[in-house]
């Protein structure tokens, strides 16, 4: 093999040993947990590559990426198939939205006009900073007739809430909750959590938040969970993997694609996630909010038939 070919299929072997075993990176300095980030996007350089291998009269060389785009479509190709058609009605929907709110939000009032818009039944949020705090209340309270909070997560509900307590996401101030909501459709446990942050060589923080919650949900006995938030871990983590045995992310659902959601101006990995126990989501879709830099998961949740 000449060397110059030899070059493109070496890079072709890489790219697709990076698709397959990204979660064998040792997560050291937080270059694991960034492989695994950037595991949907190994993508970008096969047709450029390919395109460059052509250009240098080097056919095996372009005929090598055939190999990460296939592999490329095995793993991430579901993201985008088609939607199976339900096989049972069920006993009735809630509409949730989630919206990391942004702390330096410049126009919080029009954030939470917009999410009033959505016209769904549940609307939880993070980062509820302090300038952002009283304009988002008032306009929220006011289409809302329920609402809990705590610290810097809330949430507004169209159907009553109670027995509010705070959920442990493994740091030392407010960043989660549990509440009942009572539906028409049957008792409903949320919770709405902002799971630590993420910062160059640590993730640590983030890791031990996760193990925290992922105990605090598995435990819990209700029948009908939904977990919303901002979990600041991408759906290719290899710690999401292991993240709350049971519980089924709404963004899953065939056909619904990636979702990414941050940042908010060109999305590149999904952060904010929409779980469910007991429930079964029937459609997915990510919202464009005009201040945070985040966009806002959404998902019709479906109660089973009693």
């Amino acid at each position: 093999m000449k060397p110059g070919t030899l070059v493109f299929v070496a890079a072709a072997a890489l790219l697709t040993v990076l698709l397959v075993a990204h979660d064998w990176i040792p997560d050291v300095f937080g270059l694991g947990v960034a492989a695994d980030t950037a595991a949907p996007w190994l993508i970008v350089p096969v047709p450029i590559l390919a395109v460059v291998a052509v250009a240098c009269r080097r056919p095996a060389g372009a005929a090598a990426f055939i190999a990460p785009l296939l592999v490329w479509a095995y793993t991430f190709g579901s993201w985008w198939a088609p939607t199976a058609t339900a096989t049972e009605s069920p006993s009735g929907t809630v509409k949730v939205v989630s919206q990391n709110l942004f702390a330096d939000n410049p126009t919080p009032v029009a954030t939470a006009r917009a999410l009033v818009a959505t016209h769904v039944d549940l609307v939880a949020v993070q980062e509820l900073a302090a300038t952002d705090r009283a304009p988002v209340q008032r306009i929220l309270n006011a289409a809302y007739p329920y609402h809990e909070e705590r610290g810097t997560v809330a949430l507004w509900s169209r159907y009553p809430t109670a027995d509010t307590t705070t959920a442990d996401v493994g740091i030392g101030w407010q960043r989660g909750l549990r509440t009942h909501v009572d539906t028409p459709y049957g008792d409903l446990v949320v919770y709405v959590v902002h799971l630590p942050s993420i910062r160059p060589a640590d993730t640590a923080t983030r890791n031990a938040g996760l193990q925290v919650l992922s105990r605090q949900l598995s435990a819990d006995r209700a029948p009908h969970v939904l977990v919303a938030g901002d979990f600041n871990t991408a759906t290719t983590d290899r710690h999401w993997q292991s993240f709350a045995p049971g519980y089924t992310d709404a963004q899953s659902i065939p056909g619904a694609g990636p979702g990414f959601t941050w940042p908010g101006i060109f999305p590149l990995v999904r952060l904010d996630h929409l779980l469910v126990r007991g429930l079964h989501p029937a459609a997915a879709a990510v919202l464009t909010i005009p201040g945070p830099d985040h966009r806002a998961p959404t998902a019709t949740i479906a109660f089973p038939r009693r």
